[in-house]
């Protein structure tokens, strides 16, 4: 039997639920049109990603009714952990549908799936089962925020969401400050939306004046923005944050 393929599908970056978005503002024709073909899902949130279908519907009609779909989430981390997941049968369970013929769409929140994204285990897998990968064009939330800072786009690093208890943050906030002032590298930072304020208001009490911070929301959507200044000039100017909207934070000492 003819293997399906991994398709990874780009998203928007509403968390699928801002209806007043033209789907096709942001995503490309084939994009659209691949989506309403595909009936089997690997997705980091079943519900956005029923909502995404919606509207997709009404451009490109689903092949298959929503309700006939199979949508599987991805394996949830551990308990107070931030990865992705350690069930190892229930993320090879995720390419049966490949497995049996159908192609399969991985879908991500943070907009292009495997970047800042558990999914990349998946494509991990797919690539170890001889499973043909097919990346599409869209929006991923971390170079969109990474071009529109003006901080430095040569040499940069993602490293995901920083710890929660205080202490801990203060410390990781400094280290990565001295890793960029080293290598002038440019550090990308998320967190879950009702943590932004908490972060922003981390990296202002602990960050040196002169670091530039660089904070993108809403990137792609109606009233997103990008702001980039002095650490020394946030503090003038504190703008308290959507707990709502993605943001993603960057900082170059």
């Amino acid at each position: 039997m003819t293997l399906g393929k991994l398709i990874l599908m780009p998203n928007t970056l509403d968390f699928g639920v801002d209806d007043s978005l033209d789907l096709r503002a942001v995503l490309p024709q084939r994009v659209i049109e691949t989506a309403a073909r595909l009936t089997h899902w690997a997705a980091e949130n079943a519900k956005t990603t029923r909502s995404l279908l919606k509207r997709i519907d009404a451009i490109a009609p689903l092949h298959q009714p929503l309700q006939a779909m199979q949508i599987t989430e991805l394996p949830r981390p551990p308990k107070g952990g931030r990865g992705g997941g350690d069930d190892a049968a229930a993320w090879l369970a995720l390419l049966d549908p490949a497995h049996a013929g159908h192609d399969l769409g991985l879908i991500s929140e943070a907009g292009l799936p495997a970047v800042a994204d558990p999914g990349a285990r998946l494509v991990a897998l797919a690539h170890e089962a001889g499973i043909e990968v097919v990346p599409l064009a869209g929006p991923s939330s971390l170079l969109l925020a990474l071009a529109a800072s003006g901080l430095n786009g040569q040499s940069f690093a993602f490293v995901g969401y920083l710890p929660v208890d205080a202490n801990a943050r203060t410390a990781r906030i400094r280290e990565l400050e001295a890793l960029s002032a080293k290598a002038q590298q440019t550090q990308l930072l998320i967190e879950t939306p009702y943590r932004n304020e908490v972060l922003n208001q981390a990296l202002l009490a602990t960050l040196k004046p002169a670091t530039r911070l660089s904070i993108s929301v809403g990137l792609t959507l109606p009233g997103g923005w990008t702001q980039t200044a002095t650490v020394a000039d946030w503090r003038l100017n504190r703008t308290k944050l959507s707990d709502r909207i993605p943001a993603v934070f960057s900082l170059l000492a």
